[in-house]
């Protein structure tokens, strides 16, 4: 199955990784700016996100990706990452370092990552009110915990729509089929990187973020006083404009 995804513009190529808050439409502020600078850029859903239905047999995130970049005939590509998405990317720059010319990671989640209590908390929660059938107050749990005091209505409705969807996509299913794991070594990304922290982000994600540069090869932090764990979505022309620079570098 080839994800649902969007292709478009002329230039080195530019795939962007949607959190698991959200679905490609979280990049809809970044899709023209990066565009018109001059990139190819393509955005897709991963499986029971946005357009791409929910799965139908084991699957791997980070293999579909690369599926779809052989589909499209990309050989070579930066990865701009979000949350969820930046775990995938870490995984094809991990397990497939020609593909992958260098990554941007947006709040990175890591495998194999321990939570904090307050993490483990977030997800009993949100598990309880999926179990109670209170949807959308698992969906507000979810807007009230990943975005940070720069978000503004409009926004919060927006990540409130994504994130009822893959509810609806992944709670209509009657099987459930996992992700298929695979060990791969940090150590072995070579791709230069550049990873944001938010401020007001769980202290899971701040502390993933500031570490990376420890363990990658080339990699430096930055963390953002006003962000919580959405940045790309909570401050646009910021993050977009930041995006921007390290292509250019």
């Amino acid at each position: 199955m080839t994800i649902s995804h969007d292709v478009a513009g002329d230039g080195p190529v530019v795939v962007l990784l949607h959190s698991g808050v959200c679905d490609r439409r979280m990049w809809d502020p970044q899709w023209p700016a990066l565009i018109a600078a001059g990139h190819r850029v393509v955005r897709c859903d991963f499986r029971g996100f946005g357009r791409t239905p929910a799965p139908d047999r084991p699957h791997n995130d980070a293999e579909d990706v690369l599926d779809l970049l052989d589909a499209l005939g990309i050989e070579r590509a930066t990865l701009v990452a979000s949350s969820y998405g930046g775990r995938v990317a870490l995984e094809i720059a991990a397990r497939r370092p020609d593909r992958v010319s260098s990554m941007a990671l947006l709040c990175p989640a890591l495998p194999g990552h321990e939570p904090s209590a307050e993490l483990r908390a977030f997800g009993a929660r949100e598990d309880a009110l999926l179990e109670a059938g209170d949807i959308a107050g698992a969906v507000e749990l979810n807007v009230d915990t990943f975005l940070g005091p720069e978000a503004d209505e409009a926004t919060r409705e927006a990540v409130r729509g994504m994130q009822r969807n893959a509810f609806d996509v992944q709670l209509a299913v009657t099987e459930e089929f996992g992700r298929i794991t695979v060990d791969f070594d940090l150590s072995a990304i070579k791709a230069p990187s550049l990873v944001l922290s938010g401020a007001h982000d769980l202290a899971d994600f701040r502390q993933i973020a500031a570490g990376l540069p420890d363990v990658l090869t080339d990699a430096r932090h930055v963390e953002l006083p006003w962000a919580g764990h959405l940045p790309s979505v909570e401050r646009t022309s910021a993050v977009t404009d930041l995006l921007i620079d390290f292509l250019r570098g």
